[in-house]
């Protein structure tokens, strides 16, 4: 299992997958929450690593995986918001008059964090995929 996390000031998107890149868990927790969030995954589930985006407050999270006793993987989170809104409307179609408006001038009307840290995870997976194959 990986975990994404997406770090924030405030609120931190996580992401658990499988190495298939099956999600078996995915949400966007308080910032002051995210040291607990990693424990109780890291005891339930059998993380191998935490890829961790690269962007604001980063250091802040790898202080606290390392004291949970996990690795990381930093992973350059250009765009990731951007291809998480586009993830979310795949997800979840507009309805309504919304639908007719392109996705591309919306924004979802929920954080995108979670999505993000699972977009991380996929972006490292294809990455030893890659390396796999040469």
């Amino acid at each position: 299992m990986y975990m994404g996390i997406d770090p924030g000031r405030d609120k931190c998107g996580v992401a658990v997958l499988t190495a298939a890149g099956e999600i078996k868990f995915q949400r966007v927790v308080p910032t002051e929450e995210l040291d607990g969030v990693i424990k109780n995954l890291a005891a339930e589930l059998k993380i191998i690593s935490v890829i961790l985006g690269d962007g604001t407050t980063h250091k802040a999270a790898a202080q606290k995986i390392s004291a949970a006793g996990l690795k990381f993987q930093l992973v350059d989170e250009k765009h990731t918001t951007e291809e998480a809104r586009r993830e979310f409307w795949k997800k979840n179609p507009p309805r309504g008059w919304r639908k007719f408006l392109p996705t591309s001038m919306q924004v979802p009307p929920e954080p995108v964090d979670a999505i993000v840290a699972e977009i991380l995870v996929r972006r490292f997976l294809n990455t030893l995929n890659t390396r796999r194959e040469l």
